[in-house]
């Protein structure tokens, strides 16, 4: 074998092997995109519910103004997904609020002059689609995630995703006590 063809050999392992991490390279940063765009998804859902919770405690307020600790909870637990910084804290606020939430409508059952206005009931269901899509952004959140943490964390990408900076992603955990579903009646 002559030295040029050894060249040629070497340079078309060369170009072979810098095509291929250059392929692996750009699918990482597409699922990585992939994982940032779900979690913007959930991110929607989750500024539609906290628009419409301040409507919803006026209303209770209104039929219920001597139940203020639960009224106060929900507005903190508002205010604490308003001030966290990363998805991990969002997903722990989101969760807490979500308890909040239970709590309010168990006081709502309460009045039934409360259940019966109209506007309650139109924010009360206006929340359940809410929930119901965030519900679902989550799953696809989830869905992208493993996709994503599975092809950083298989061969031969495991040798390179440390190395361009692609970490892990946490999945968005239910709560203990979220497997009951908030009750909503009319």
């Amino acid at each position: 074998m002559s030295t040029g063809t050894l060249a040629l050999i070497i340079i078309v392992i060369v170009v072979v092997l810098a095509v291929a991490v250059i392929g692996l390279y750009n699918n990482l940063v597409k699922l990585r995109n992939r994982v940032d765009n779900a979690w913007a998804q959930v991110d929607v859902q989750m500024q539609r519910r906290q628009d419409l919770i301040p409507n919803l405690v006026e209303t209770v307020k209104g039929y219920a103004a001597h139940e203020s600790g639960t009224l106060q909870a929900v507005t903190d637990a508002r205010a604490a997904v308003g001030q966290a910084s990363t998805p991990q804290a969002k997903m722990q606020a989101e969760n807490a609020l979500t308890g909040a939430l239970r709590s309010l409508f168990a006081v709502a059952e309460a009045y039934p002059d409360l259940k019966a206005n109209a506007n309650f009931q139109q924010l009360q269901a206006q929340l359940a689609d809410t929930e119901d899509k965030i519900s679902y952004m989550r799953q696809s959140y989830n869905d992208t995630v493993m996709t994503y943490n599975t092809a950083i964390q298989t061969f031969p990408a495991v040798l390179l995703a440390g190395a361009f900076g692609f970490t892990q992603r946490p999945s968005f955990d239910a709560a203990a006590g979220a497997e009951v579903a908030p009750e909503v009646r009319f």
